[in-house]
């Protein structure tokens, strides 16, 4: 289920060694659990959802790398993709194209940025528009 998102909260400071262990910690964890989750979790999908269920499950992976790429690419797409003064990517909660959408229409897009927006739209009518603060959801049975 895809809802609009309603909350907003700033991001909680922390200590930079903190941030820095966490980080490798999680990098390790992933190496090492993520490829076993995948296989499982598609597995599962398929035999408790058929196709329909791995589809959903590649939509939510697919969300979570979008959220990653945000906050990953955060200082080279404000730099590239956007106008001085313009709404600034590197949200954790929030998608690249939700970030491009409302730089769309706050009309503060940089060349680069509006045609990386067009290549969007020829594959999605519309996709950063209508990413704008949309998240998905998921099933209450999921949880």
């Amino acid at each position: 289920m895809i809802l609009k998102k309603q909350d907003c909260k700033r991001d909680k400071k922390s200590r930079p060694f903190i941030g820095i262990l966490l980080f490798l910690i999680s990098i390790v964890l992933m190496a090492v659990t993520g490829p076993v989750g995948l296989i499982y979790g598609f597995f599962q999908q398929l035999f408790t959802k058929g196709l329909g269920g791995i589809g959903e499950f590649a939509l939510k992976i697919a969300v979570s790398i979008d959220q990653l790429g945000n906050v990953i690419m955060q200082h080279l797409f404000n730099l590239l993709w956007i106008k001085n003064g313009g709404y600034e990517f590197g949200n954790s909660d929030e998608t690249i194209s939700s970030a491009l959408g409302k730089n769309k229409q706050l009309g503060t897009l940089s060349g680069f940025g509006k045609a990386i927006d067009k290549i969007l739209d020829s594959i999605d009518a519309n996709h950063s528009l209508n990413s704008i603060d949309y998240y998905i959801q998921p099933n209450e049975k999921d949880r």
